[in-house]
């Protein structure tokens, strides 16, 4: 334990201080030592810095983390906004974009394909078979103009057939063209938050890494010049 009374010569200036009016080399942080040791690079840690010398090197290197600390976040700031300004996809609503594209045929081929996917094109048509059946097999009301084995009729299943297959073809090519455009949304949004992400990661690495270091090397700084002027109202109680 140093003596109060001890006199200590200051590296600075040379001048003589007492103990309490100053720290020795090796009471100091090591980041504040190594921005002292850049200009004394031969100093021990047996050697005596003054206060009003101290609070220079001290002042000195809180402007320096807050310079570096504001470059880093103007560089991460640039990054997001340079990432954000590149992609100029504008995301669009395609269900609302392919109905007012919508042509005059492209809605009845999809009206066709909507009836004829559901139960009421399947009942309604099982049920005309079975009528035109039995009144060409029966004679029921005097008539029987398509007799066994319904020639007609089965002319008319295959031009419904041959009608219909290309209309459904059709709507499945809408169908097609709204899933390729719905996948390119997909992929500009996963792309756009897959961006973001990394520079946000890259933020909160940055907090981790430098901005809480610092902040705690000025708490700790600030913590060692409170302790200097307690050393110096005791000093002076004395």
């Amino acid at each position: 334990m140093t003596n109060r009374k001890e006199k200590h010569q200051c590296i600075v200036d040379h001048s003589i201080h007492a103990t309490y009016d100053g720290m020795l080399i090796n009471e100091l942080s090591d980041i504040l030592k190594g921005s002292i040791k850049k200009d004394f690079p031969k100093i021990s840690d047996n050697q005596f810095i003054c206060n009003s010398h101290l609070i220079n090197y001290r002042v000195s290197m809180l402007n320096n983390i807050i310079t570096n600390d504001t470059k880093n976040n103007a560089r991460l700031n640039k990054r997001l906004t340079r990432v954000l300004e590149k992609d100029d996809f504008q995301l669009i609503d395609v269900e609302k974009h392919l109905e007012d594209s919508l042509t005059f045929g492209q809605k009845i081929a999809d009206s066709v394909a909507r009836f004829g996917g559901s139960w009421t094109f399947i009942i309604s048509f099982v049920s005309v078979m079975i009528v035109w059946i039995l009144i060409n097999s029966f004679t029921i009301f005097g008539l029987k103009f398509d007799p066994f084995p319904y020639i007609l009729l089965n002319l008319f299943l295959s031009m419904v057939a041959a009608i219909q297959a290309p209309l459904i073809m059709m709507s499945q090519n809408r169908s097609a063209s709204y899933d390729r455009m719905e996948s390119k949304n997909d992929y500009h949004v996963n792309l756009k938050s897959e961006q973001e992400i990394r520079l946000l990661h890259s933020k909160i690495d940055h907090l981790i890494q430098k901005d809480q270091p610092n902040n705690m090397e000025v708490q700790r700084m600030q913590i060692e010049m409170l302790s200097t002027i307690q050393k110096q109202l005791d000093n002076l109680k004395n």
